[in-house]
């Protein structure tokens, strides 16, 4: 069955980052999807001790959308379904089987029986009903929820066992939302609690690890969920998880990170970045790779700040930025530098390496052009104020500074000054709400084009305040049609519209890269790029 995407308005979709069954998902780098190999018999038992980078500042699942704490806390829910990460495919995880409507508004799923909640409390329809009536009430941290939930008629109980969603236009994204961890089903004692007091106290799950403990900026501990028997169908090991403990240790310093696996104080770390790779390669260490869809990283621009308005000067900046040295200088090995809006691991994804090209020379003319005149500290000026702008970051990557500093000199060569503003991971969201800002680095991993709709469209949240435009036709028109040929010519013509209009600034394509003692096995990467731990073990 072909379905309709939801194309309705929703102020949060530009932060939604579900994923789709259209396309294998590949995996890359030394290590790929598992880490370690058959070394015997796997061995229940033991703590798995992880360090990474930042701390949201949430522990609830549905309101968390920063990798360095999903590793964690997407632990502790189950989800609906669940997303095979190579072949894309939905599969049943809490639901057995479901039914999607000719029209595809209607989702009817099939609960499995004998679920329960670490309190002890049972899955039922009225559950999932409870945890999605309440989505729309968690505010600026709930984004990736809500924009999965965008334009929900009604959540009904047909029986204990039996809940349909119907929305008001069709929505074919809505079954892989039910696979992500911003869906994961909660404890209707938790879904009653208030989202400030679901961030600081943690959620009752059904998951496989409970939540022990949360030190914010500190660590978060899980422990095994005793008599748990009801994981996804893509996992190998039956009922409960080898692993007793999780311990989820918050080490800002990359480098720090890389010494302490190195050292065996931790088991696992995130972000593994260009600088520590080589220290760890060929030890008791193996680096994972995986390649995330969607929108690559990249400089979100403000387009209503009145410098920005003028695409010569958008198209500057576009044209400054050099790439393959950004890629090459402080990203993981294999990381490849963007060739359009979207990563080349998403379906639909059009080549513009050419309109992406590094030319300074061409910058220089089209600030020229625009009225900016290089002065004598080389910052270009007209009317009397220098050509200026603040990119704003969020430490949530060893990546980033270093990647910006690049950014910060290649644009200084060609005569615009760049000042570096970096602020808490939880200011992220409202950040973005507040518009308070000129550009933005970030990024937005989902294996379905739709994400430009998310992200691009002024009919949405428009968080990077795009003038209305033919982009909007387009981006529009790609979501509604079922003719994949049709579909595919669209989206290949908003991809052409974003880059040559320059309304955000393609960089880098993202790739998670994790660094695992040799003596963990089985740690594999989800189909966003994060991780599963039921299946792993130590030994």
């Amino acid at each position: 069955m072909t379905a309709l995407p939801d194309f309705r308005p929703s102020r949060w979709a530009p932060l939604a980052a579900l994923l789709t069954t259209s396309v294998l998902l590949t995996a890359c780098g030394s290590g790929d999807d598992a880490s370690g190999g058959g070394s015997g018999p796997a061995k229940s038992g033991g703590t798995l001790t992880f360090a990474v980078g930042s701390d949201a500042g949430c522990v609830d699942p549905q309101q968390v959308g920063s990798n360095d704490t999903i590793y964690s806390v997407r632990q502790i829910v189950d989800s609906l379904t669940d997303q095979d990460p190579k072949t894309g495919k939905i599969v049943p995880w809490l639901a057995k089987s479901w039914d999607i409507s000719a029209d595809a508004t209607t989702f009817t799923f099939h609960l499995r029986s004998g679920v329960t909640f670490s309190d002890g409390s049972k899955l039922t329809a009225q559950v999932v009903k409870d945890n999605f009536d309440a989505v729309p009430e968690l505010g600026a941290l709930g984004t990736l929820a809500e924009g999965y939930l965008s334009g929900v008629k009604s959540t009904a109980v047909v029986d204990p066992l039996t809940v349909k969603v119907t929305f008001k236009q069709p929505n074919a994204q809505f079954l892989q939302a039910t696979s992500t961890h911003s869906l994961g089903i909660e404890s209707s004692a938790s879904v009653k609690k208030s989202p400030q007091q679901k961030c600081s106290d943690g959620v009752v799950g059904s998951g496989p690890f409970v939540l022990k403990q949360y030190v914010q900026n500190q660590s978060i501990t899980l422990d095994k969920r005793t008599g748990y028997d009801w994981g996804s169908s893509l996992w190998s090991k039956k009922g409960e998880a080898y692993l007793d403990k999780l311990v989820f240790k918050v080490v800002p310093e990359a480098g720090v990170r890389a010494g302490s696996l190195q050292s065996g104080q931790v088991d696992a770390i995130s972000s593994v970045g260009k600088a520590n790779e080589a220290a760890l390669k060929g030890g008791q260490v193996t680096l994972q790779s995986r390649a995330n869809p969607g929108v690559v990283f990249g400089l979100g621009l403000n387009n209503s700040r009145p410098l920005l308005q003028d695409a010569k000067v958008r198209q500057a900046i576009l044209a400054a930025v050099d790439r393959k040295q950004i890629a090459d200088t402080v990203f993981p090995t294999g990381t490849q530098p963007a060739t359009s809006i979207l990563a080349h691991t998403t379906p639909d994804y059009t080549d513009l390496s050419a309109d992406l090209a590094f030319d300074a020379a061409k910058a220089k003319s089209l600030l020229d052009a625009a009225g900016w005149k290089a002065g004598g500290d080389g910052i270009r000026a007209k009317d009397g104020k220098k050509l200026s702008l603040t990119i704003t970051w969020f430490p949530n990557a060893a990546t980033n500074q270093p990647a910006l500093e690049l950014v910060q000199q290649q644009l200084k060569a060609v005569g615009i000054d760049v000042v570096l503003k970096q602020l808490p991971v939880t200011q992220f969201a409202t950040t973005l709400q507040s518009g308070d800002f000129d550009v933005v680095w970030g990024n937005t991993t989902r294996a379905d084009p739709d994400i430009l709709r998310s992200s691009f469209s002024t009919q949405l949240a428009n968080f990077y305040h795009l003038p209305a435009s033919s982009l909007d036709t387009a981006l529009s028109r790609q979501a509604a049609t079922t003719d994949t040929a049709k579909r595919r010519q669209l989206v290949t013509e908003t991809q052409q519209l974003i880059v040559r209009n320059a309304y955000d600034v393609p960089v880098v394509e993202l790739q998670t890269q994790l660094g695992v003692s040799n003596k963990v096995h089985d740690l594999t990467f989800d189909s966003g790029s994060r991780v599963q731990l039921h299946d792993t073990w130590i030994g």
